[in-house]
């Protein structure tokens, strides 16, 4: 018997507040980034979650309490984000592509995301924590709230079996994926967005779009 994972991406957040740059681990969903929480929920209303993980960052834990008002989200830090490093060691002339190209191709494990944490460090975190996650017998349908790295090494695993890390899996605010996990991974959807399904608002990536809010300050 295979069992459900609806592994889903936190609502959209804003990084700065009048050009003064935010911390990553305090940001709240935007007005937008609720809007969007509430349309995963009318998206999965009735199905029956056992337990819902989040990295206990703000932004997940407040999109999993929109989702699944009726079940005490649980908090596993080690699925927090990939960790930046401090912006003003990234060469100028380096900065855009740090920001755009973070997640385009086969990421090497030893790449650094914007001067920070490498994927490599990502994946020995992420990977043991699914480990745990899977080894447990007390549920079948899980809804985990987390992040758009964490997701990308999630589905990077499901799909090739190892710490292969796909960056070009885009994770929109708010979007859903859902894996079922029994002898092997079935990955049947990736990023569905429901406040817009057929993507119509825009090409940009989330961290082009992040490039711009950096630019803007």
């Amino acid at each position: 018997m295979r069992r459900r994972l609806y592994v889903m991406r936190h609502g959209a957040v804003s990084y700065f507040d009048h050009g003064r740059p935010l911390k990553p681990e305090d940001v709240p969903l935007t007005v937008a980034g609720r809007d969007q929480a509430y349309a995963a929920a009318s998206m999965l209303r009735g199905i029956d979650f056992d337990r819902v993980i989040t990295s206990g960052l703000p932004r997940t834990l407040e999109t999993a309490r929109i989702v699944a008002p009726d079940l005490e989200p649980e908090a596993w830090p080690d699925l927090r984000e990939l960790e930046t490093g401090r912006l003003a060691d990234i060469p100028e002339d380096e900065l855009e592509h740090a920001f755009t190209d973070a997640f385009q191709g086969v990421i090497p494990e030893d790449a650094r995301f914007l001067a920070g944490e490498t994927i490599g460090s990502l994946f020995d975190r992420v990977l043991p924590a699914i480990d745990r996650l899977l080894a447990a017998d007390d549920w079948d349908i899980v809804l985990a709230v987390l992040h758009g790295g964490v997701n990308r090494a999630i589905i990077s695993r499901a799909l090739t079996g190892g710490p292969t890390f796909l960056g070009n899996l885009e994770q929109s605010p708010a979007c859903v994926n859902i894996l079922d996990v029994g002898d092997e991974w079935i990955v049947r959807a990736v990023n569905v967005t429901p406040y817009d399904l057929a993507h119509l608002e825009g090409r940009s990536t989330t961290m082009e779009e992040l490039w711009q809010q950096f630019r803007s300050t």
